[in-house]
């Protein structure tokens, strides 16, 4: 498993949840609630909140109930009602968001048919009755003359049960119709049923549904098809679907007509979602409303309803037309067919397209995807970064497409699967890796530098206490006359004597990227190239040894002006494999460096005493620390091992043209001539090269030393086996 391996893992599991949800095997009601709430919300945004006049609505509100009486109304004032709509106000069109399933009790036939069963007993008498009479006491057949011939569509309601067919048309178990007086005067017809959604609001209607065999339109396409003139709908189907044999789905309804094709987009209902246009109700705005009593008792001028669509329908709360709605909870029933008869006129239905499913799995794969093998890899801030761009652009396209297409498209289950993977990955940061980290940072906080720490907190895993044989610089710094010092001074000046030095070699220690590995008294044992390897460990164990030495000098300066005895360090530096990890017992731990050449660099820090230098470093760190001004001071063989080491000391980058007191460079080709004399055995040029850097520097301790093993050499015989290796018995 990769490094970011389980976090992907936990990442990939809501985008198989949001799959599941979206292709139906699971659902999540909450994601199906919150795709309520963004369309809900979007659609009440972007309503258009204007006044469409082409459409009136005849109110059945509590006025028109006060002033004419209880519904339903008697069938001569509907048809005064229509005469009154037609002939008077001139509409083009009229539709009945009511049904009239009922014959009217009210009228006059009715009356002389039961006076005929229960009164009358002579046949005089009950003709009599009859010349009293005339066809205009029949209610119904009044109301269906009115109607005759007038372009009117009358509603029906259908007994609807969530049920789909192959076709996944809305299937009735049901039917209320209109008197068939009624019906054969007035034709056409439409339903005016909606659909309510699991939570009880309507925000679509089904434009066709099926009953017994056969098909019905609803109330707003009845309508609209007796405006333009297309004939009876027929399905749209998919590319690619079969003419004969069971039909998967219906993706539009087709209007065709002298060569002219109008197709109407709808969900796998066959329904249509309603384009709401504004808050609803006489004061909504978005039709004019007036009371069906003043219409009725002529109230209105003459014209006003002059080629208006006229929707007969009620607000009066007693007639339980209201609807929940995403608009408000109130909404008058007549208007949601106001509102699908307008989007139809203006071609702007919404609409939820048959591949809304396709769509959401491709959005959550590639969302899913991106998230969850991005975000493991980035910092906090790149992942908050990645997680708001991916639903900037989950959300940007959704309200596009809405925007400019009408596509009512889901995106509840992409927002909670990006939400979800950036709240686990950042919980599983958090919760996990920081830990961690904070394990790491623990481990190594006492050793390492912050920034070094830092670095290594972006990848915790490839950093454990683990022992490892790895090739390192070790640096061994030792105080000079520490001893003495202490005999002079109390525990607590001491104290922060140390303290203070201390303090600020192991600053220059860190700037260079080292690891303090533990102070013993008065030295520093530190190393480079781990735990965070680097190829320059060498040249930063050089450049930190230099750097100390500089900072010695300034603390002496410090202390001589406040009188106090100068001080001088001894630095050793060996480059090798060494054995690098958590050494120690159960009661305390450390992580360190062990092995030969850790010993080797011990021996380096002690010689420097004896010649006389503050650094000297050996052959492995000379050679890969390059960029350095060198000196070559000998080649020992320290106790405890048969092979030589030449050793060197470091004086400046090769780039300084200055040098300082405590790393002054010697002749150079004096000095060179004086070591190829040595190894030669040749004592008089010895003395003679020594004589001359005396003379440049007469204090100078390697000088000094070198005389001494010359006078001692020239004494005895001449070993044609010996190198010029110096043994060094002390430690």
């Amino acid at each position: 498993m990769t490094r970011y391996g389980l976090r992907v893992t936990v990442g990939l599991v809501p985008v198989l949840f949001a799959i599941l949800h979206a292709t139906g095997i699971l659902n999540l009601g909450l994601a199906q609630r919150l795709d309520d709430m963004i369309y809900d919300a979007r659609l009440r945004a972007t309503m258009p909140r204007t006044l469409d006049e082409r459409i009136v609505i005849v109110d059945i509100d509590e006025k028109s109930l006060a002033e004419v009486g209880r519904w339903p109304w008697p069938r001569d004032k509907m048809a005064a009602l229509a005469d009154e709509v037609f002939e008077r106000q001139k509409a083009v069109l009229a539709g009945f968001d009511v049904v009239f399933a009922e014959p009217d009790e009210s009228s006059g036939l009715r009356q002389l048919r039961k006076m005929a069963q229960d009164e009358l007993r002579s046949e005089a008498g009950f003709v009599e009755k009859v010349r009293q009479m005339d066809s205009r006491l029949d209610h119904d057949d009044l109301f269906a003359r009115s109607l005759q011939g007038r372009p009117v569509v009358l509603g029906h309601h259908p007994d609807i049960y969530l049920a789909w067919g192959k076709t996944r048309i809305t299937l009735w178990n049901g039917f209320g119709s209109n008197i068939p007086a009624l019906a054969k005067a007035a034709p056409h017809a439409g339903f005016f049923n909606a659909i309510a959604e699991p939570d009880g609001v309507v925000r679509s209607t089904p434009l066709i549904a099926e009953y017994e065999g056969r098909f019905y339109e609803s109330l707003g396409l009845a309508m609209f098809r007796q405006l333009t003139g297309y004939p009876a709908v027929e399905p749209g189907h998919p590319p690619g679907v079969p003419l004969f044999g069971p039909v998967p789905g219906i993706e539009s309804i087709v209007l065709k007509q002298d060569g002219r094709s109008l197709a109407i987009p709808v969900d796998n209902r066959v329904a249509a979602l309603v384009p709401f246009r504004g808050s609803g109700g006489p004061k909504g705005g978005s039709y004019a409303y007036h009371s069906a009593s003043d219409v009725l008792l002529g109230r209105l001028p003459p014209g006003l309803l002059n080629g208006k669509i006229v929707l007969f329908g009620t607000t009066a709360p007693g007639l339980l037309d209201l609807r929940a709605t995403p608009i408000n909870e109130a909404y008058p029933g007549v208007e949601i067919h106001a509102n699908m008869l307008s989007g139809l006129l203006d071609d702007k239905l919404l609409v939820k397209p048959d591949y809304a499913e396709g769509f959401e799995l491709v959005l959550l794969l590639l969302a899913g995807i991106a998230l969850a093998f991005g975000l493991p890899a980035l910092s906090a801030t790149r992942a908050v970064a990645l997680s708001g761009v991916v639903i900037g652009i989950v959300l940007a396209l959704n309200f596009w497409l809405y925007l400019t297409y009408g596509l009512v498209l889901p995106m509840a289950s992409a927002l909670m699967m990006a939400v979800s993977i950036f709240g686990l990955n950042m919980s599983y940061g958090y919760f996990v890796e920081s830990r961690s980290k904070r394990e790491l940072a623990h481990l190594f906080g006492n050793y390492v530098p912050p920034e070094l720490v830092d670095e290594m907190l972006k990848d915790p895993d490839r950093y454990t206490m683990q022992a490892a044989e790895r090739e390192l610089t070790v640096m061994f710094c030792d105080m000079r006359g520490f001893t003495r010092l202490s005999e002079q001074m109390d525990p607590v000046h001491l104290q922060w004597l140390l303290n203070t030095i201390f303090s600020r070699l192991t600053r220059i220690i860190r700037e260079q990227r080292g690891t303090v590995d533990k102070y013993m008294g008065d030295c520093i044992m530190a190393f480079w190239g781990a735990p965070l390897e680097s190829e320059q460990h060498a040249a930063q164990a050089v450049r930190a040894a230099l750097a100390m030495s500089r900072e010695i000098i300034a603390i002496n300066r410090e202390r001589e002006v406040e009188g106090q005895p100068p001080i001088a360090i001894g630095i050793g530096l060996h480059t090798g494999l060494m054995c690098v990890g958590d050494m120690g017992s159960d009661v305390r731990r450390s992580y360190t460096v062990i092995g030969d050449a850790v010993n080797l660099g011990s021996r380096l820090e002690g010689l420097t005493k004896t010649y006389g230098v503050s650094i000297i470093a050996s052959q492995a760190t000379r050679d890969q620390a390059s960029g350095f001004h060198w000196q070559e001071l000998d080649r020992v063989r320290v106790k405890g091992r048969d092979q030589a080491v030449t050793i060197y000391r470091p004086l400046s980058p090769i780039a300084s043209v200055e040098t300082d007191g405590a790393i002054r460079a010697s002749p150079e080709e004096g000095w060179e001539g004086l070591l190829r004399s040595y190894r030669a055995q040749d004592w008089p040029a010895c003395e003679v090269a020594l004589a001359n850097l005396l003379v440049i520097d007469p204090d100078n301790v390697l000088y000094h030393l070198y005389a001494q093993r010359v006078a001692s050499r020239k004494r005895l015989p001449s070993d044609p086996g010996w190198d010029g290796t110096t043994n060094v018995e002390t430690k």
